[in-house]
């Protein structure tokens, strides 16, 4: 007779899977029902509407069981099923955290969400309830008119309220928010002056941004078995030692500088609509990335070089949970560890399986970051300099590259991010390209010539 435990334990199962089904039982997304897990989004932004009304804390812990099971919903039970589109599964489930996430903050903080300077709600420190909108006023900096302006004065056709829930749910580095101080704010380029210029700049670095994210994509696609949509290893096996980790590392890099291109891209894109559509403050739109190249230690790289945009994300998961055990140490081993199961949850909505190398990655950066507490303890001296650099460029280049290996195994580089008709790499060079690849015996001639030069290398140093 099987016991409490066992008894619960099924039924919790059967209950997860109902909301997150084994890939075979998902639903394919049709044109029929693409809405619905657009729909399961709204008690989410009912949710975040309460976290800006006071007293309002036990409806909001009493929604939230809800709201994550309707937003696990969304990202897992139903699902893209044409193979090159099953990169959007993976978009779906990263969309599904960073709101799951947010759920957590919005029903379990009792004051709910705070703006600088608010005491409640729509309460400003010693000046009462704010006129600007009904829940409060927004702390801009006044370089754009709209800054002086309420959402109903700006968008009449769109309520008040709704306006400031969805400012408060789509907001991640919490600009102007409680829970974003102290976030990095990359330096601005572009002016700020007058909006349409900003939106010039802007629309010149959305353009730059696709050409790069085009042509690291395209080149992407060109790999065997990388480029494919049911996915292939980085290395190749068949090759020797040395080739091999000349192309693994060549794919890494590629794969690094579209992510950071895609991101710039995206982030253009909703900057556009905001300041252009929306009327938004371009103060609100602070470049996405602070130049990770240069990053001279991985505490410069994660905390300030890197982008900020899943920074809460991590703590709410991992980070105050940390923290609350073994405090500062905690806090960080547990934002790390987040983060590993963050990107790794996100990748099986793939439906191709679990893999913890993805999670190992992320959760060693938090040992990585204490070892650069205790180098400047010991020797009195940040990492930093060439050295530094050369030390971000070996765990980024070479510890990370089983991590990209196990996200291009599982179809991540034969995905459509651009469709090919908008794309004029494959619509113009790709064709050449593939030409000269596919002439009879080109990819030995180039093993050769690299097999050629490790050989003359080995010798000279072999002669020394």
């Amino acid at each position: 007779m099987p016991t409490f435990v066992q008894e619960f334990t099924y039924a919790a199962k059967q209950a997860f899977r109902v909301v997150v089904p084994e890939p075979a039982q998902r639903i394919p997304i049709t044109w029929n029902n693409a809405l619905y897990p657009a729909v399961c989004y709204a008690p989410f932004i009912f949710l975040a509407y309460l976290a800006r009304r006071p007293d309002t804390y036990l409806v909001r812990l009493l929604l939230l069981p809800s709201v994550i099971c309707a937003i696990l919903v969304a990202a897992y039970k139903f699902t893209w099923v044409i193979p090159e589109l099953n990169v959007y599964n993976w978009g779906q489930a990263l969309l599904a955290g960073v709101t799951i996430a947010k759920s957590l903050e919005f029903a379990l903080s009792p004051e709910g969400m705070l703006k600088i300077g608010e005491v409640k709600p729509g309460v400003l420190k010693g000046k009462g309830k704010s006129s600007s909108i009904p829940n409060g006023k927004r702390t801009h900096h006044p370089s754009h008119p709209s800054d002086h302006t309420t959402p109903a004065q700006r968008h009449p056709y769109i309520a008040t309220w709704l306006y400031d829930a969805v400012e408060l749910a789509h907001t991640m580095r919490g600009l102007r928010w409680k829970f974003g101080a102290g976030v990095h704010i990359p330096p601005e380029s572009r002016p700020l002056e007058s909006p349409s210029a900003f939106a010039m700049a802007t629309l010149r670095s959305f353009i730059r941004n696709f050409l790069i994210l085009d042509v690291l994509e395209s080149i992407i696609k060109i790999f065997p078995g990388v480029g494919e949509p049911m996915g292939g290893s980085i290395f190749y096996t068949s090759l020797s030692p040395l080739p091999r980790y000349i192309i693994s590392t060549t794919i890494h890099i590629l794969t690094g500088s579209a992510l950071l291109a895609g991101f710039g891209m995206v982030y253009d894109l909703i900057t556009l609509i905001a300041v252009s559509v929306f009327s938004s403050s371009p103060t609100s739109w602070p470049p996405v990335m602070d130049n990770p190249w240069t990053s001279p230690s991985m505490h410069a790289f994660w905390s300030r070089n890197w982008h900020q945009l899943l920074r809460q994300t991590f703590l709410v998961f991992g980070g105050y949970p940390g923290q609350w055990i073994a405090g500062k140490y905690g806090m960080l081993l547990g934002t790390f560890l987040a983060s590993g199961l963050y990107h790794e949850c996100a990748m099986y909505a793939m439906g191709r399986g679990w893999d913890s190398t993805v999670i190992i990655f992320f959760a060693l950066q938090g040992p990585l970051l204490m070892m650069e507490v205790i180098w400047r303890r010991i020797t009195g001296k940040r990492v930093g300099g060439w050295g530094g650099r050369l030390w971000v460029y070996f765990i980024m280049f070479v510890l990370g590259q089983p991590m990209v290996d196990s996200w291009h195994r599982r179809g991540l580089g034969g995905g459509m991010v651009i469709p090919p008709f908008f794309s004029p790499v494959r619509l113009l060079v790709l064709p050449i390209l593939q030409n000269i690849l596919h002439r009879p015996g080109f990819i030995e001639a180039v093993v050769g010539v690299v097999d050629k030069a490790a050989g003359g290398v080995g010798g000279v140093a072999g002669g020394n």
